[in-house]
């Protein structure tokens, strides 16, 4: 499951939403007002803010000519009664009968800010306005939304912008703006309900003045490179639903006052350097649906006090430092549908009142220091489809019979002392991704392996398996990677190799089977395999392989990885599988192979080829006799 609501699905939706009330609001400006023919001042403004744009390959500005009205010809412009610009909305995305995406180049025109009705000015999205914010927009104080959105903007933010005292909804980000977050100007911004300065180059701390901005709905300063704490003053802002501080390098704590943020749906601190405990009063926060504290550096306990969060969705925790034993109280957010808990250090036993959270489909508590049993509540979780438990001493033995009541799409037990036998409910399964490396799994490879057709990643690598490879391998029609390394599998490859599959699905884009016994040559075919059309890594090292390179390897066009090292090939390096042009890492080191090094473009170091006496040639010794 995805953990990523943000950046990507949130942004579309508010650059949506923008776009509908930007054109909404222009139409209706154009529909309801009879006006003026357009001032003199104005039109001049907007001409030269035309003249100043080098390409406009949609001809967004092709009716603006100096012969016409700019109030009742020019596409974009809506007027008051008294025939002065209101509305400039001239955005690289835009909605009418289809949705255009195209672009502008230039800059932006300091002569705009002669325009001193102008209500909104909408340029967002044309992807490559260049050049400066001009300081002149400050005097734009009847200016109440600013898209900027979207360009190749750079310098600071206009310290003049503090003039804009009745702005409603400022959006500057994804541009190459640079320099701090001007203090003054969040002091004059009492009106200001969304502000957005994603995606920049902005620096230095968030102005403690952030408190004053007390109609704030939407704060979001992800992706730059702002530092400090993130102040106090913050749980001043008691309209806030939406904040996104993520991508930063913000330090110090989370502050206490977060929890007066009552309306607040979203908070995203994720991939910082926060550092202390999540503080109790988080428990405040009764809105909120999504929290990522993610990639920081908290310590501590997960306050009891989050069970309070009756209305989360996501809690997205992983990568941190946190400790102790997680809170029984998570069993009351009945409307959780994701935990992400990964790589920190809790403790304990899982709570078996987490088989309360009857719509969670994604539960990963992998990496830490949980202990069994793993509770049978959980088999409560019929919405279940991720299970994630990788990396824990539970000391499973085996995986627990009730497991088979869940309706998992992805189970993942790698390293959690699993031994014995692969359970036969597996083969009844709809697990499409399945994990169980690195544990003590013995046996042969069962033919009912084949019954999983569902399967498309199948790592079952550092386990004790012996056997060949069952010819109902072939039936996996879906499987794209299969990682079977540090086994004691056995024969040939020709099953692996030659699976069906379902086009589009079903070819292999990784397989490693390094570290097992596999013997026979390789196919000569073996390039001709359309399981192996999309193959992007292959790792056979450390087999008992014999024969030849086949030449055929080299139609793989997009294999990038190639380690054939430590097996008992022999004869040349064929010349097409050195020339692959995605090839970047190559290994044959560790064989019995001889003649010329065929000439080659990529970057392979000398160890790539040790130990074949027989070879000669670049980057080894030159060839004598050949």
């Amino acid at each position: 499951m995805s953990k990523d609501l943000n950046p990507i699905s949130i942004w579309c939706q508010k650059r949506a939403l923008v776009l509908i009330f930007s054109f909404y609001f222009s139409a209706s400006l154009l529909l309801t007002i009879t006006s003026d023919a357009c001032h003199p001042i104005d039109k001049a403004a907007l001409l030269d803010f035309k003249n100043k744009i080098t390409f406009d390959p949609s001809k967004l500005l092709h009716t603006w000519t100096p012969k016409t009205d700019c109030c009742k010809s020019w596409q974009g412009i809506a007027c008051d009664s008294s025939g002065r610009v209101v509305n400039i909305s001239r955005s690289g995305l835009t909605s009418d009968d289809f949705i255009l995406d195209t672009s502008m180049s230039g800059t932006l025109s300091p002569f705009l800010a002669n325009i001193s009705y102008l209500q909104l000015l909408d340029l967002s999205n044309l992807k490559d306005l260049k050049g400066q914010i001009p300081s002149e927009f400050g005097k734009l104080s009847r200016l109440t939304y600013l898209f900027l959105d979207t360009n190749k903007l750079t310098g600071s933010i206009p310290s003049t912008f503090r003039n804009l005292y009745n702005l409603k909804k400022l959006y500057l980000s994804d541009n190459l703006l640079s320099g701090t977050v001007p203090l003054s100007i969040f002091e004059s911004f009492t009106s200001l309900s969304e502000l957005g300065l994603s995606g920049n180059k902005l620096s230095g701390p968030i102005p403690s003045s952030i408190g004053k901005l007390v109609s704030l709905t939407k704060f979001d300063i992800t992706q730059n490179f702002l530092s400090g704490s993130i102040p106090e003053s913050i749980g001043n802002l008691k309209s806030l639903e939406y904040v996104d501080f993520s991508y930063n390098q913000l330090t110090g704590k989370i502050p206490q006052s977060i929890g007066g943020l009552t309306n607040l749906v979203l908070l995203y601190l994720n991939h910082n350097q926060l550092s202390g405990s999540i503080p109790a009063s988080i428990s405040g926060l009764v809105s909120l649906q999504f929290c990522r504290l993610s990639e920081n550096k908290l310590t501590g306990n997960i306050p009891t006090s989050i069970g309070n969060l009756r209305s989360i969705q996501r809690l997205i925790f992983e990568n941190n430092k946190l400790t102790g034993k997680l809170p029984a109280t998570i069993g009351y957010l009945s409307s959780l549908t994701d935990v992400f808990f990964a790589n920190n250090s809790f403790i304990g036993k899982i709570p078996p009142s987490f088989g309360n959270l009857q719509n969670l489909q994604t539960l990963d508590l992998s990496r830490n220091q949980l202990t069994g049993p793993v509770p049978p509540q959980l088999a409560k979780l019929q919405r279940l489809q991720s299970l994630d438990l990788s990396v824990n001493p539970f000391g499973l033995v085996s995986i627990p019979d009730w497991f088979q009541e869940l309706k998992l799409f992805r189970l993942l037990l790698g390293n959690t002392g699993l031994e014995g036998q692969l359970p036969k409910w597996l083969a009844s399964s709809s697990i499409s991704t399945l994990d169980l490396s690195d544990n003590g799994l013995t046996g042969k490879l069962p033919n009912w392996i084949g019954n999983m057709t569902n399967l498309s990643f199948l790592n079952l690598s550092k386990n004790e398996f012996h056997s060949t490879i069952p010819e109902e391998f072939k039936n996996l029609t879906l499987l794209m990677d299969l990682d079977l390394h540090s086994n004691k599998f056995s024969g040939g490859l020709k099953t692996i190799f030659s699976k069906h599959f379902q086009d589009p699905l079903g070819h292999y884009n990784s397989i490693d089977l390094s570290y097992n016994s596999f013997s026979s040559p390789l196919d000569e075919n073996i390039g001709d395999e359309t399981s192996l059309a999309s193959i992007v890594i292959l790792i056979l090292s450390h087999n008992r392989l014999g024969g030849s390179i086949p030449k055929s390897l080299g139609k793989l066009s997009g294999l990038m990885t190639l380690l054939l090292s430590h097996n008992n090939l022999s004869g040349a390096i064929p010349q097409e599988v050195l020339n692959l042009k995605q090839l970047q890492e190559f290994d044959v080191s560790g064989n019995k192979l001889s003649g010329r090094i065929p000439p080659h473009n990529a970057t392979i170091p000398v160890t790539a080829f040790l130990g074949n006496p027989g070879l000669c040639g670049a980057p080894l010794p030159p060839c004598k006799h050949l």
